[in-house]
């Protein structure tokens, strides 16, 4: 346009000379004085970025694609030198020739000569005895070591004596003799110490005892996720989703067991709203036939959602009546049930209010300590709740009970373990080697297994 302008008034000397320079002037401002580069050289230059990016982008997947294959090989390989191991017992020995793994065939007959060696257990008798699943670390540990073995440690075998001993007391039960027994147990302690592996242990042998066990490996579920409806009976929060999950894994293990029990409270079972359903049109509770056992009081809940919290809140008064065999209640991540959940209350349009733990009716039911029952709860630091105060509510100020890291016996042990399958090469293992990494770890479980394979010379 500018262009144009200048022509016609060149042509017609409309404007004088001075303006024809200004317009010049504004016109060099609008356009460059270069000529621009063709397009094709433009299209050849993008065309060779964009191969560039195409090849590098393909060489980074074939990367990629080559680690995970090595990963899978060496591990494949691992695996079969394993297998090859196993047919050589001499090297099932740990430091000073002591062996690696225990002979005794069950939790139950350990000792304390039995601590500080590996216990080997069957992955099918594992799944049958723990069907509610196993603890993170054990699973960590199983898949690291390629050997479903946990190490035998002192810790353990107190707590499993400690329950042992409320069943059987020994002869020394005397006041002021041998170890405190208690009832009631909270395991804490740093992170990675075991916890969880202890609990899920001493489940473990309570069921081979015989016992009837109330095992929640994730506490945290039942104060996350799922429907949530507030109760105006009781002034509580229902989470019927996780009330009949709780009821289904309950059931797993205890089915034969919970159809000799019989029911001794046979008062009706108040319905709730149901997951995604609301409530029964015109029906408040729900009776109890008479002569019912346990195993249909659970049914009932698995049966109708809106009555599977008021089960679950029926069954832990029913637990405490039980006298023909010992009841054990193991809670995992039990740190949950004192801080707040993750549901939330309308208070205005623009508002919520966070729910409490002990808001939740199935919390409610289970969180106390200050019964006669065995219960016993562990805290999970992985789970981020943060520090809580040292005297609980409803907990005995006695109960908590500070769960130790490795020690130094119990790290060499460990590490030999690991020499022995294979996560370590021979030629750099040493004592100063894995002593350094037992320092450098403060005693942390996982952390020795992540840095035992990156010890050098």
């Amino acid at each position: 346009m500018l262009r144009s302008v200048l022509r016609r008034a060149a042509s017609s000397n409309l404007y004088p000379q001075s303006s024809l320079h200004h317009l010049t002037y504004l016109q060099s401002q609008f356009y460059s004085s270069k000529n621009p580069k063709p397009f094709d050289a433009k299209a050849k230059k993008a065309s060779a970025k964009s191969k560039s990016k195409s090849t590098d982008s393909a060489a980074v997947a074939g990367s990629d694609d080559f680690l995970s294959a090595s990963a899978n090989d060496f591990q494949a390989a691992r695996a079969r030198n394993l297998a090859q191991d196993d047919k050589d017992p001499s090297l099932d020995v740990g430091a000073n020739n002591r062996p690696l793994f225990t002979s005794t065939p069950s939790l139950s007959q350990l000792t304390r000569k039995d601590a500080c060696s590996y216990f080997k257990f069957s992955e099918e008798r594992l799944k049958a005895v723990l069907p509610e699943g196993l603890s993170q670390g054990m699973i960590e540990e199983f898949k690291e070591s390629m050997r479903p073995a946990l190490l035998i440690r002192q810790s353990f075998l107190d707590l499993r004596d400690n329950f042992r001993h409320v069943v059987d007391p020994p002869m020394w039960s005397s006041p002021g003799k041998g170890p405190k027994v208690r009832k009631q147990i909270v395991l804490d302690g740093p992170v990675s110490c075991g916890k969880s592996i202890a609990l899920a242990m001493l489940v473990y042998w309570a069921r081979d005892e015989g016992w009837l066990v109330l095992y929640v490996p994730k506490g945290r579920e039942w104060t996350h996720g799922g429907f949530f409806y507030k109760n105006p009976e009781t002034g509580l929060w229902d989470t019927p989703l996780q009330a009949e999950n709780v009821l289904k894994d309950f059931l797993k293990y205890n089915e034969g067991r919970l159809q000799q029990l019989p029911c001794q409270i046979f008062d009706p079972i108040p319905l709730g709203e149901g997951a995604g359903v609301g409530l029964m049109k015109g029906v408040e509770s729900m009776a109890l036939p008479e002569g019912s056992s346990l195993y249909d009081l659970v049914q009932m809940g698995i049966q109708y959602t809106q009555a599977a919290v008021g089960v679950v809140v029926r069954l832990r008064k029913e637990l405490s009546l039980v006298k023909d065999i010992p009841v054990l209640i193991a809670i995992d991540q039990y740190n949950n049930w004192f801080t707040f959940s993750e549901y939330e209350e309308p208070v205005s349009v623009r508002s919520h209010r966070p729910v409490h733990a002990r808001e939740l009716a199935m919390v409610n039911a289970f969180r106390s300590m200050m019964h006669d029952d065995m219960m016993v709860g562990a805290f999970s630091h992985s789970t981020a709740v943060g520090k809580l105060r040292a005297d609980l509510p409803e907990v005995p100020v006695d109960a908590r009970v500070n769960f130790p890291r490795y020690t130094l016996d119990e790290a060499e042990t460990v590490c030999y373990y690991y020499l022995r399958q294979r996560l370590v090469r021979r030629e750099v293992f040493s004592d100063e080697n894995w002593k350094k990494i037992y320092f450098l770890s403060n005693g942390n479980g996982s952390e020795i297994r992540s840095l035992v394979p990156l010890m050098q010379q």
